[in-house]
């Protein structure tokens, strides 16, 4: 039998080494005294910017989260020391989990109202044929939760879209997948704004272990299911 999910298995480890990185650069930063003085400041004018514009402000880092669910070279991770530094965690993880539903519910009706042509567009087409001959209607609910969580945020909308999986359930799935990871993340922001360089580095290591663990069960499931 061919190894299923190629393309995707690139993609997570990929991401993966980019998240890994993406931490050490920021522990470093955070461990020195003037380049982390440097971005709290470039935070400070950006808190009194959106104090001034609360609503805008907040409704722009949700847009943005929606985008980056939606989009794959898209990462909101960039401005959630934003977010953190002005509303703290919790409204942080709030606003970043309703930003990545909002996104997956945009992926999963451009998939199933507007189709394949649109959806070809946006993500790989190919990763896409491959999933669908394994992803269905009546797919179990466990196995949809663990494709939101082993695969990156924008590839479950658009393929549950496709194959026209129930609403609701979806609904469901997405919203149990992508809490963990908005936890997560902002942990991570706030990690890095304390200057607490182990901490952040051991949040980005669980994190790439979960998603990797994730992404290994689901290969599993497909292979026993094809």
């Amino acid at each position: 039998m061919a190894e299923p999910l190629p393309t995707e298995k690139t993609r997570i480890w990929r991401r993966a080494v980019a998240l890994v990185l993406l931490c050490v650069a920021l522990a470093a930063v955070a461990s020195s005294e003037a380049l982390h003085s440097a971005l709290l400041s470039v935070l400070d004018a950006s808190e009194q910017i959106i104090r001034v514009h609360p609503v805008l402000g907040a409704t722009l880092f949700v847009l943005f989260a929606a985008v980056s669910a939606l989009i794959a070279f898209v990462s909101v991770a960039v401005i959630v020391p934003v977010a953190v530094y002005t509303w703290g965690q919790a409204t942080s993880i709030l606003l970043l989990w309703f930003g990545w539903m909002l996104g997956g519910v945009f992926a999963y009706g451009i998939a199933r109202l507007l189709g394949r042509t649109v959806v070809r567009w946006l993500t790989a087409e190919a990763g896409l044929k491959r999933l669908e001959s394994r992803i269905s209607r009546s797919t179990p609910f466990s196995l949809v939760l663990l494709l939101q969580l082993a695969l990156p945020s924008e590839i479950p909308g658009y393929l549950l879209g496709l194959v026209r999986y129930p609403l609701f359930r979806y609904l469901a799935a997405l919203a149990l997948a992508e809490l963990p990871y908005a936890i997560a993340t902002v942990l991570l922001g706030a990690s890095f704004l304390e200057r607490r360089s182990y901490l952040l580095l051991a949040l980005g290591l669980v994190l790439v272990a979960g998603s990797l663990f994730a992404f290994q069960r689901l290969r599993g499931r497909l292979r026993i299911d094809a």
